[in-house]
């Protein structure tokens, strides 16, 4: 997860914050991190640039984005049903 964390930071480009100062289970948006929505069009970019996976359907997003681990689970279930 910690290359997860790496390209969220440098996709949203979050200077002040390191990897280890984002807990796998710490939300992303409002209360953890603080993304907003422009944000999170971000993170719907990364997922296409780094992982080739396309998010099908926009309500998914709330429930994808909500933590680090969130993201990792459903980019590694993308990756297998791709392979």
């Amino acid at each position: 997860m910690l290359d997860l964390k790496e390209q969220i930071i440098a996709q949203l480009n979050l200077q002040d914050i390191k990897p280890e100062d984002i807990g796998d289970d710490q939300p992303l948006f409002v209360e953890g991190l603080g993304l907003d929505s422009i944000d999170a069009l971000e993170l719907i970019v990364l997922l296409q640039q780094q992982y080739k996976i396309k998010l099908s359907n926009a309500e998914d997003g709330p429930k994808v984005f909500k933590t680090v681990r969130t993201m990792a689970e459903y980019i590694t279930a993308h990756q297998a049903q791709n392979v």
